[in-house]
């Protein structure tokens, strides 16, 4: 028995140490700094229906703590995706979950309806929590919409599906609780947080699409309380995200309700952070005698 492996519902993962969209380009950017193919899961960049050519620069601004993003979902479409990106992905020995967003439900079913027909791809991922677009996160802070969204890519096909959430709401449990019940596997906990940087000796916004996404150790707290809220509430394995740099952060992640974790704006100064973690989360395993990982999974007392 694999002490690493976890289960998401109908997703089975050899380790619960992801890779998260937006951090890993599309993995060829980072063969030569990590073994990819050591990873619970790869979620390439998110992709969208049509190209996309992001926002104005500047896009990204370090703060304390955490960095601001406002990359806009900068892509090459859905079918360039699928005939050029993914059969390399495909090639690199770790799941594959596929991270698409779109404007309308009718979208996001059609790229699911072409993604269930590739079968070696794990899950897919449901961005509805974007801050950097127009309209990005309105399925997101929607319980309803978020809802109606995973019930067409469930009623695509048997992949499984993930639904990514925003922390710009009030509460997430609703936002939870709805897409739980609408039939997702997993949600991924949490989007970045929305965050402005000021330059203001030039009286402006420094990044140019005014707000931007905070990400990094500055959101870990604040991620963590969002996986304990939901955690108690709804029943839906959890996707921990926010600032995971060591095993001490997939820890508390798991304890606090996490099944699995994803390492984002860690691998931009540390790109063999997350396969060195999934080697430290062995060897922790080990150590503490532990017959599984799950074993640790919701013991915040």
């Amino acid at each position: 028995m694999n002490p690493l492996a976890v289960r998401l519902n109908r997703l089975e993962l050899p380790n619960p140490v992801l890779a998260a969209s937006g951090t890993f380009g599309y993995a060829r950017e980072m063969t030569p700094f990590v073994d990819v193919s050591v990873l619970g899961g790869i979620i390439p960049k998110t992709v969208t229906p049509q190209p996309r050519p992001g926002n104005p620069p500047p896009r990204t601004v370090e703060t304390s703590g955490g960095l601001l993003n406002s990359i806009g979902l900068d892509n090459d479409g859905f079918d360039q995706f699928m005939a050029e990106k993914l059969p390399y992905l495909l090639s690199l020995g770790a799941p594959v979950i596929v991270n698409i967003a779109a404007r309308t439900t009718d979208e996001f079913r059609r790229m699911a309806d072409v993604l269930n027909s590739q079968p070696d791809i794990a899950a897919v991922e449901l961005n509805i929590s974007c801050p950097n677009v127009s309209g990005g996160v309105d399925f997101g802070t929607s319980p309803e919409r978020a809802a109606e969204v995973v019930a067409a890519v469930r009623a695509a096909g048997d992949l499984p599906v993930i639904a990514k959430l925003t922390p710009n709401v009030t509460s997430v449990v609703p936002v939870a609780q709805a897409v739980a019940d609408a039939g997702c596997d997993a949600v991924s906990l949490v989007n970045t947080f929305q965050g402005m940087a000021v330059d203001w000796k030039q009286r402006r916004p420094v990044l140019g699409n005014r707000l931007g996404g905070l990400s990094g150790p500055a959101i870990k707290p604040l991620a963590l309380r969002i996986v304990w809220e939901v955690a108690q509430e709804v029943d839906v394995p959890i996707i921990g995200i926010g600032g995971i740099q060591c095993l001490d952060d997939v820890m508390e992640f798991l304890v606090t309700g996490a099944s699995a974790v994803q390492i984002g704006t860690a691998s931009f100064y540390d790109p063999g952070v997350s396969a060195r973690l999934v080697r430290e989360l062995r060897d922790l395993v080990d150590q503490e005698g532990l017959r599984s990982i799950r074993d640790i999974t919701g013991t915040l007392t």
